[in-house]
């Protein structure tokens, strides 16, 4: 990972135009290619982003990154104040707690359970940024990537993005939709993931275990 602290004034052009001004913040570039741009604050999401795959091109005193969908992100830098990498080798990804695991390895053996005529093509389907809680087939054959947690946060939603993004690099799966499934979806959370086109679905653990005779909810 590549880490620079600079003063730098950010413009995006892609689905919409936006500007940062100048200010000092930390510039982010993944091994996979990611490029984040962070304030000192603001918990984990950044101010503005380019995700894998795109193309950096460093120029004096200015950084421009495009992808295929034609977006840019030109970073101008005034002054660089750091510039380290340090290679941090492959991540084992995230440790569900008990309950979490539990509740995948539940949906993975009754995906009917998150929608009529899901089929599972796999548990912990691989890609490049970590592996895929379940990756499905709906009634019309499209690829239906499920993240699934304990309580569904915007963090959630963020990682969900993000599979469905790589696995549409994969021409051979075709179309990708995107399925939320938590026992409880923060309003939040939710508001972000159907602006997103993704579907949520809140499921009772007891009911999936056997134990109770609820419903699952949709929203």
């Amino acid at each position: 990972m590549r880490l620079v602290i600079a003063r730098c004034s950010v413009d995006y052009t892609g689905r919409l135009a936006a500007h940062l001004p100048e200010a000092t913040r930390l510039i982010m570039v993944k091994a996979d290619g990611c490029v984040a741009i962070h304030a000192d604050g603001g918990a984990y999401k950044p101010l503005n982003w380019m995700n894998a795959p795109n193309r950096l091109v460093e120029q004096e005193g200015s950084w421009e990154v495009t992808n295929p969908k034609g977006e840019r992100l030109l970073i101008t830098l005034h002054e660089v104040l750091s510039d380290s990498s340090h290679p941090m080798g492959i991540d084992p990804g995230l440790t569900k707690d008990g309950v979490e695991a539990h509740l995948q390895e539940l949906l993975a053996s009754s995906p009917e359970a998150i929608e009529d005529g899901l089929v599972l093509v796999r548990r912990e389907y691989p890609t490049a940024i970590g592996p895929v809680d379940l990756v499905c087939r709906d009634a019309d054959g499209t690829v239906v990537a499920v993240e699934v947690k304990r309580r569904g946060e915007i963090d959630g939603v963020e990682q969900l993005t993000r599979y469905v993004e790589r696995l549409s690099l994969d021409s051979s799966l075709g179309l990708v939709r995107g399925v939320f499934v938590a026992q409880r979806v923060k309003p939040q959370a939710r508001v972000l993931a159907e602006a997103r086109g993704y579907r949520c679905v809140e499921v009772d653990y007891d009911t999936l275990r056997g134990m109770a005779p609820d419903d699952l909810r949709l929203f």
